[in-house]
């Protein structure tokens, strides 16, 4: 598979990336962490994720019997860098759960006529109706960052959207949709890592787009415009939820125990759920990418 940007991730590795993202690159093992700050000194081993992995799809299966019952909708937002993980917590949400009552929200660029109409318009017809729990792989925050540092939006309409987006996620509660934004944070090597992986594998070679490639040169633009939305779109009724995100199983634990935790579902089992670990999922504090 030839793709335009082919060997792009690894030029950049080997004429630009920072001289400390190459070492750290270069001396890790496949399972080495690589951000020093992560409060774990390696991935967690994998009969420990089997066993409460199998444990929490217990728990959503019972979670997705309960909304159905009783007419929930639930939408689930995820944001982070690429190469986070956003798509791979996404699969393992909805592995075991009936996708006549769960959906997967990943939209395209707007399209002419869609970039002519409110902006939240085109989200609004994928909130879920009763019964439903919908995953947005990537939503309205587009504008916030992605837009933001590649100059795909006007300063007026980055600022019309923070007006709006609090107001409007405060109709969501308000209607009674139970909403959740996480922000899954990772380190600039791992991320690096993860694109070079990428750009070897032809099974997953599609995944990198020129946004990736121009990206990795803008990290600080990225965490200039993410750090400014955590501070104008963290309310109390639709707060923002960081998951640290170098350890894939660990953040994937950590996501789907943070929304089972907070929905009093029918025959929920706390010992099955366990407890949320701090240090890997809370508030914007958290951040830390």
């Amino acid at each position: 598979m030839d793709l335009p940007f082919d060997g792009a991730i690894s030029r950049y590795f080997k004429n630009d990336a920072p001289a400390d993202l190459r070492r750290a690159i270069k001396d890790a093992s496949a399972r080495d962490i690589l951000s020093p700050g992560y409060p774990y000194p390696a991935r967690m081993p994998s009969k420990d994720y089997e066993r409460e992995y199998d444990q929490l799809q217990i728990e959503l299966v019972r979670m997705q019997a309960w909304v159905k019952e009783t007419g929930q909708r639930i939408a689930i937002l995820f944001e982070g860098r690429d190469a986070a993980g956003k798509g791979g917590t996404i699969k393992r949400f909805v592995e075991n759960l009936n996708t006549r009552g769960a959906r997967v929200v990943a939209l395209p660029k707007p399209t002419d006529e869609e970039a002519t109409q409110w902006y939240f318009q085109r989200y609004v017809e994928h909130l879920p109706a009763a019964g439903e729990i919908v995953f947005f792989d990537r939503s309205w925050y587009n504008r916030a960052i992605v837009e933001k540092v590649f100059d795909f939006c006007t300063v007026e309409q980055r600022e019309k959207f923070f007006r709006q987006v609090l107001p409007f996620e405060q109709m969501l509660v308000g209607d009674g949709i139970r909403l959740y934004k996480f922000w899954i944070s990772i380190g600039r090597a791992e991320q690096l890592r993860r694109f070079l992986a990428r750009e070897q594998d032809l099974l997953k070679q599609w995944k990198l787009s020129r946004v990736d490639v121009e990206g990795l040169a803008k990290w600080d633009d990225y965490t200039k415009a993410i750090e400014e939305t955590f501070l104008r779109s963290h309310s109390e009724l639709a707060p923002w939820t960081v998951v640290r995100g170098d350890d894939k199983r660990r953040a994937r634990l950590a996501a789907i125990r943070r929304v089972l935790v907070d929905l009093d579902y029918d025959r929920k089992d706390a010992q099955a759920l366990g407890t949320l670990d701090p240090l890997l999922c809370g508030g914007p504090d958290l951040y830390d990418d």
